[in-house]
């Protein structure tokens, strides 16, 4: 059975840097999109960033622009999400997602557990 599992969450300080990954268990195809989600407190889920399967083209949305990457490693199954300048508002809990069709439409065809990302000012 397919699962992607996150990891790399957890308590910085503002102006701090996390990693996150997600590895995909069970899925040897590289032929899908991926993404990264966040779910504020309080808040709805929201799209953070989307990579294409070949990771020539990653989209994000504007409040992480300039501060997050999304890569992939295809041969290990794995989606990174390099998070710098963090700020206390991205505190939130960050999904991974394995996408279906034009990455560009972020329809989610899975969706990891979630990890924590804590970032105290």
């Amino acid at each position: 059975q397919v699962q992607l599992v996150e990891s790399g969450g957890g308590l910085v300080q503002a102006g701090g840097s996390l990693r996150l990954s997600c590895a995909a268990s069970g899925r040897t195809s590289s032929n899908y999109g991926m993404g990264w989600f966040r779910q504020r407190p309080g808040k709805e889920r929201e799209f953070v960033a989307t990579i294409t399967w070949s990771g020539g083209s990653a989209y994000y949305a504007d409040s992480v622009k300039g501060r997050f990457t999304i890569s992939r490693d295809n041969a290990k199954n794995t989606v990174y999400l390099q998070m710098n300048s963090l700020k206390p508002e991205d505190t939130a809990v960050y999904y991974c997602a394995a996408l279906r069709g034009p990455t560009s439409r972020r329809e989610v065809d899975l969706w990891g557990q979630g990890t924590q990302v804590t970032v105290s000012s």
